[in-house]
C-alpha cells in the first residue's frame, strides 16, 4: 500500500477530548474517526488490525470445535420479556418499533436468540455439545461512552455459546474456550490477568474476565501475589477478620450527643470501629431496605443488587428514611418491622457491637445477632480493599488497574428453562440444556493492546495484529538513484507476499520518521543516498533503538525471518 493513497491522515496534536492513550493515538494516526459519543468509524489502517484479531480469534474457536454462524442484530423485544432480562439490561437496551409497531430491540448480546434457535435444532442428547459463535455488532446504551474504543454504543464482539447436557459437560466446555482465550491473547501479544468477576446483567452462577493491566484501565482488580487469588473489585473478597471472643453482655443504652456517624460514635466511646454496627439504607426496586455491616467495612453494591435480585438500587435519601419512622444516624435493626434487613457476614464475626438505639442521640451496648435481632439476608456485601488481607491465604492484598478484554460465563439452565429449549436423554426424559457464553470485543482488544504497547513517539504494535508489518521509508526521493531503489524494493517485497506500507510522499525525513514512529509499524526500512552508497538499506524494529544495515540483496530475507521471529 502506497501512504500517498492512503485514505487517512495523521494529526500532530492530541485531540482535547481523548482522555486515554489508545483513544489520542488511534485518533492521531488517522486509525478512527469519531462520528457521535461511543460510535467510531474504522479507517483503512485501523479495519485491517481488527480483521487481524477476528482472524486469531476466529481460528481458535475453530480449533477449540466451534461452528460459526451470523445472528441477526435485530432481535424481537418479546424474547427479552421471556427471560425477564429487557428489565436487566434496563435503558442500555436500544429499542424500536416498526412500522406494524411490533417492539424490537438492536442485540447487546445474542443469549435470546441463540437459545431460540438451539431450541428449533436439538431435541435428542446426540446433538449435544455444541459450540456456536459470531463475530458481530453489538449496541449498548453506555450512561457514559469512554475511552475512545474502550467503552462504546456500537462494538464488535466475539461471542460463543455451549450447550452440553451436564455439568460436566459445561465444565469442558468452559475449560475449552478458557484454554482458547489464554491463545488468542498470547497470539495478540497481549499478557492477560484471568480474574473471579460478577455475571452483570448477563446472569449465571460463575464469570470470569481477562484483564489486560494498565494503569489507563476502568476496572481495578483486587489481587494476592502469594496464592494467585484475583478478582475484579465488583466481586472481589477479604479475609474480614474475628474479633476478640467475649461473653454476651445485656444490651445497655447509652446518650451519645452529636455522634451521628461511625467515625463519631467511635471517637465518642473511645471503641475502634470494627466494634460497631453500621446502618445503610437503599431502594430497591423502589422498597426501602435496610442494610447493616460492621463499621469498618463498606457496603460493595455490586453485590449486595445480586444478593437482592433487584434491578434498581440507590442509597435512599434522609427524607425517605426518615419517612419510614427510622431515626437517621442512630439506627439499627433491633425491633424494625416491615422493612427487610440485609447483613452482612461480618457482624457475626464478633460479640457486643455498638449499634443505633433508634432514637436521637443514643445508640446500645452489647447487640449481638441473632440474639437481638435476625436478618432476612445475611452474606458477603462488603467492599474488598487493597491492603486487607486475602480470603486464600492470609497475605495482603493488592489492587492495579486493567481493561477487561474477555469475560466467560457459566449460565446453567436460567435461559434454557425460560425459552423452552429441551433435550431427551437415553431414557425419553426431557431436561433443559445447559448454557454457557463468553465473549471478546474486539474493539477493547485493540485498544488494550494500544495501552501495554506505546511510547512518547507513538503505538508499538504487536507483529501479529500490525496494520502492515514493513514500513518502506525512502528519503530525498528527488535523488532517482533512492526512488529507483525503493521502487523496486517495494515491488520485490509485495511479489514475495510480505505486507509493506511504502511511504512514498515527497515530505521531509522528519516528518516520515515522525509518522513512521505514531503509525507503529514493527519495522522500518530506511533508504536513502547515505544507505546507498553501500548497496544496503536500514532496518530498525520499532521496539528497538539500534538499526542496521543490510545489503539490499539480503533485506527481504532478513525481513521474513524478522516477522517470523
Amino acid at each position: 500500500m502506497r501512504l500517498s493513497k492512503l485514505f487517512g491522515k495523521t494529526q500532530r496534536e492530541v485531540p482535547a477530548d481523548a482522555e486515554t492513550v489508545s483513544h489520542q493515538l488511534l485518533l492521531k494516526a488517522g486509525m478512527i474517526h469519531q462520528v457521535a459519543a461511543g460510535i467510531y468509524s474504522y479507517l483503512p489502517l485501523g479495519l485491517r488490525v481488527i480483521k487481524k484479531i477476528a482472524d486469531i480469534i476466529r481460528d481458535e474457536m475453530d480449533k477449540a470445535g466451534g461452528q460459526e454462524l451470523m445472528m441477526p442484530v435485530l432481535q424481537p423485544l418479546e424474547l427479552w420479556q421471556q427471560t425477564g432480562r429487557d428489565l436487566a439490561f434496563g435503558k442500555g437496551l436500544f429499542t424500536l418499533s416498526d412500522r406494524r409497531e411490533r417492539k424490537l430491540c438492536l442485540g447487546p448480546t445474542h443469549e435470546e436468540v441463540i437459545t431460540e434457535l438451539v431450541r428449533y435444532n436439538v431435541q435428542s442428547y446426540r446433538d449435544l455439545p455444541l459450540l456456536l459463535y459470531q463475530i458481530q455488532t453489538k449496541f449498548r446504551d453506555e450512561p457514559r461512552p469512554r475511552g475512545g474504543l474502550i467503552r462504546m454504543r456500537e462494538f464488535t464482539m466475539k461471542d460463543l455459546y455451549s450447550f452440553d447436557t451436564d455439568e460436566d459437560g459445561l465444565n469442558q466446555s468452559y475449560n475449552k474456550m478458557l484454554q482458547a482465550y489464554q491463545n488468542i491473547y498470547t497470539r495478540c501479544g497481549l499478557p492477560t490477568l484471568l480474574v473471579e468477576a460478577d455475571s452483570g446483567a448477563i446472569g449465571g452462577k460463575e464469570s470470569h474476565e481477562f484483564m489486560v493491566i494498565t494503569k489507563g484501565g476502568e476496572d481495578e482488580i483486587i489481587y494476592c501475589d502469594n496464592c494467585r487469588y484475583a478478582a475484579n473489585a465488583e466481586k472481589a473478597e477479604s479475609a474480614k477478620g474475628k474479633l476478640e471472643p467475649e461473653e454476651l453482655l445485656s444490651l445497655e443504652e447509652v446518650a451519645t450527643p452529636g455522634a451521628g456517624t461511625i467515625e463519631q460514635v467511635s471517637d465518642f466511646l473511645k471503641i475502634p470501629k470494627s466494634h460497631t454496627l453500621k446502618a445503610v439504607f437503599y431502594i430497591a426496586n423502589g422498597k426501602l431496605v435496610f442494610v447493616t455491616i460492621r463499621g469498618d467495612i463498606e457496603v460493595n453494591e455490586v453485590k449486595l443488587k445480586n444478593a437482592l435480585g433487584c434491578i434498581d438500587l440507590r442509597l435512599a435519601t434522609e427524607a425517605e428514611v426518615i419517612k419510614a419512622g427510622i431515626v437517621a444516624g442512630a439506627a439499627s435493626p433491633i425491633g424494625i418491622k416491615g422493612i427487610k434487613i440485609i447483613a452482612d457476614d461480618s457482624i457475626t464475626s464478633g460479640t457486643n457491637f455498638v449499634a443505633g438505639a433508634n432514637k436521637p442521640e443514643t445508640h446500645l451496648k452489647n447487640v449481638n445477632c441473632p440474639r437481638d435481632f435476625k436478618a432476612d439476608l445475611m452474606t458477603d456485601i462488603a467492599q474488598a480493599h487493597a491492603g486487607e488481607k486475602c480470603p486464600r491465604c492470609g497475605s495482603e492484598l493488592l489492587s492495579t488497574r486493567g481493561i477487561e478484554v474477555g469475560h466467560i460465563f457459566k449460565l446453567g439452565t436460567f435461559l434454557s428453562e425460560k425459552l423452552g429449549a429441551l433435550f431427551v436423554d437415553d431414557n425419553g426424559v426431557s431436561y433443559p440444556i445447559i448454557m454457557g457464553c463468553y465473549g471478546i470485543g474486539l474493539d477493547r482488544l485493540l485498544a488494550a493492546a494500544i495501552e501495554q504497547n506505546y511510547d512518547e513517539k507513538g503505538i508499538i504494535w504487536p507483529m501479529s495484529i500490525a496494520p502492515y508489518h514493513i514500513y518502506l521509508c525512502p528519503l530525498h526521493q528527488e535523488n532517482p538513484e533512492v526512488e529507483a531503489a525503493a521502487e523496486n524494493l517495494y515491488a520485490d517485497l509485495e511479489a514475495q507476499g510480505l505486507e509493506v506500507l511504502f511511504d512514498d510522499r515527497k515530505e521531509s525525513p522528519g516528518v516520515k520518521f515522525n509518522d513512521a514512529d505514531l503509525l507503529g509499524i514493527p519495522i522500518r526500512v530506511t533508504i536513502s543516498p547515505r544507505t546507498l552508497e553501500k548497496s544496503s538499506a536500514e532496518i530498525k524494529k520499532r521496539s528497538e533503538k539500534e538499526a542496521q544495515l543490510v545489503p539490499l540483496e539480503e533485506v527481504a530475507e532478513k525481513l521474513k525471518k524478522l516477522i517470523r521471529d
